[in-house]
This record gives C-alpha cells, structure tokens and sequence, in this order.
C-alpha cells in the first residue's frame, strides 16, 4: 500500500501503483475527494507527453502544480492514463 501526505494531511492512497522514472502514479481515483483543483500549467515529456497539472489544497494551505498527469499519453507510457503523479514536498509512503 502506498500513500502520498501533503502538509500533514493523507491526500491518496493506493495499493495500484506504477511507477515511472521514480515517481509513483496513483489510480485518480485514489486521491482524497477535494485535494486537486485544475491548473493552467502543462509541460511536455519527449516520450510521455503533454502533462497537465493540479493544485494540491490540505490542511488549510495550497500547494500550487504539486500533482501532475497526462491526459493522453504516448503510447510509450500508455500505462500511467488516468493516474496522478506527485512531487513539491508532498511525502509518497510505500
């Protein structure tokens, strides 16, 4: 089982992860209902894609672009759809 914790607070947690150059992928479905809110930001992977990103909020405080994804990813990295990715200080616990 692995969990992701932003700010004190228990944002997702999975026993479903893939995980990709370092980073663990959670099933979207595994984040804490809430947590993300839509970013304009995005940046492109060679072989992944274009990622979007999300603005983490727990515990009272934001954590701006802390969480990504690929909408439509490459066929390369077809295996992280729908899942979510995190980094900026939030603790991924496996």
């Amino acid at each position: 089982m692995a969990e992701a914790y932003w700010n004190d607070t228990l944002i997702a947690k999975s026993d479903d992860i893939v995980t990709v150059e370092g980073n663990a992928y959670f099933p979207l479905e595994a984040v804490t209902p809430g947590v993300l809110t839509d970013s304009a930001t995005t940046s492109v992977c060679p072989w992944k894609g274009t990622a979007s990103y999300y603005t983490i909020t727990a515990g009272g405080a934001e954590n701006k672009d802390a969480a990504w994804y690929y909408p439509e990813p490459k066929d390369a990295a077809k295996e992280i759809k729908g899942r979510v990715a995190f980094w900026k200080g939030v603790e991924v616990r496996a």
